[in-house]
């Protein structure tokens, strides 16, 4: 095999952590030793272990004289564990090959520099561009100060969430749900707007088994706490964390009684309506959030589309017309001529079941 295939390997790994590494980007380890794997590891929930460690581990003694293949550079600084340049290096490790460098300050550059200092041959950007991907979201709380954001739509063919009398269960089929799930799995969090949430009472967990070993964090963005503290939401707190994003000036009786359930609240600064769309991710971001799944209400996406921090949709389309008096997926947000319009590339589209679900990412 090339270094090209052993690093699509390393990739797959890596992405198995989408979803669960936050803080920490989602990393791939393989170990080849004479044209045989010896090990594999990637990052643990939570950022721990590192996959370099775990495929060390896997590999033991066969790590001498190997080549390591890693989809973003070895960390180079001490945190809770040592660098892991250095462990390669005591292990043995002959050359190691990289996708792409990693952008954290401490790190960019430094990692390399270790391995080369120990004497390995360090090889850089064989799928570069995958593994940036990848990390999307690690690289912009890196980059912008602030996590990766998907928008999720699922809407008739005229782009209606709901009827006139706010029927809106279910638009897209059962294949499509899953597919949504799965969404979710992938994402360090979903959110939603106190208007979805008072209208759905939604759990906004990941329900496919075994899909993913971290909990959900749901993250509702509620200007003045009215969240009920009866609602699925509040009630599912213990078992899956649930963050609110409210104003300041909230109700000190709701704010106790939302941490005595062991939410998480956080302030943020105000908008003319709401709270401010990019404080609030920045927010998420000095959280550890890496990867943010939007899935609605029409404000909130509006909201965010307007002031640019959408970075993907994931558009679910059902083969039905609601009509013009139907909720729209988007809410107005005062664009009177085309040049101001949101503009997204199209990157793929396939049938979900008897639906289509076609992707999009934002035009720098």
């Amino acid at each position: 095999m090339t270094d090209d295939e052993y690093m699509r390997a390393a990739l797959s790994l890596a992405r198995r952590g989408l979803g669960e590494t936050a803080p920490n980007p989602t990393v791939g380890c393989v170990i080849v030793n004479e044209g045989r794997v010896a090990g594999r590891g990637r990052t643990g929930p939570g950022g721990r272990p590192h996959a370099e460690t775990e495929a060390l581990a896997m590999a033991g003694d066969r790590a001498t004289g190997a080549t390591a293949y890693v989809s973003l550079e070895p960390c180079a600084h001490h945190g809770r564990t040592p660098p892991c340049a250095d462990a390669l290096a005591a292990a043995g490790i002959a050359r190691v090959v990289i996708a792409c460098r990693d952008p954290d300050p401490r790190v960019d550059g430094a990692g390399i520099a270790r391995l080369q200092a120990a004497g390995i041959a360090v090889v850089e950007g064989v799928r570069a561009a995958e593994a940036m991907a990848l990390n999307a979201g690690f690289f912009a709380r890196i980059g912008q100060g602030r996590p990766m954001v998907t928008l999720k739509l699922a809407t008739s063919l005229d782009g209606r969430i709901a009827t006139k009398g706010g029927d809106s269960q279910w638009i897209t089929g059962e294949a499509s749900r899953r597919t949504a799930h799965a969404l979710r799995g992938s994402h360090d969090a979903v959110m939603i707007g106190v208007g979805t949430a008072l209208a759905d009472d939604p759990e906004l967990t990941c329900r496919i088994d075994a899909y993913r070993d971290a909990p959900m964090t749901r993250v509702i963005v509620d200007s003045h706490l009215r969240l009920p503290l009866s609602g699925r939401l509040a009630r599912g707190a213990a078992e899956h964390p649930l963050w609110i994003l409210h104003r300041s000036g909230a109700d000190p009786a709701r704010i106790e009684a939302f941490g005595t359930i062991g939410a998480r609240l956080i302030e943020v600064a105000p908008a003319e309506i709401g709270v401010d769309p990019a404080a609030a991710l920045r927010a998420l971001g000095e959280a550890g959030l890496t990867r943010v799944l939007v899935e609605g209400g029409g404000t909130l996406a509006a909201s965010l589309l307007r002031a640019g921090l959408v970075d993907d949709i994931a558009w679910f389309t059902a083969p039905l017309v609601i009509g013009g008096d139907g909720v729209a997926a988007v809410a107005g947000f005062g664009v009177t001529a085309l040049a101001e319009a949101i503009r997204f590339a199209h990157n793929a589209t396939r049938a979900s079941g008897g639906d289509r679900l076609t992707t999009y990412r934002r035009l720098d």
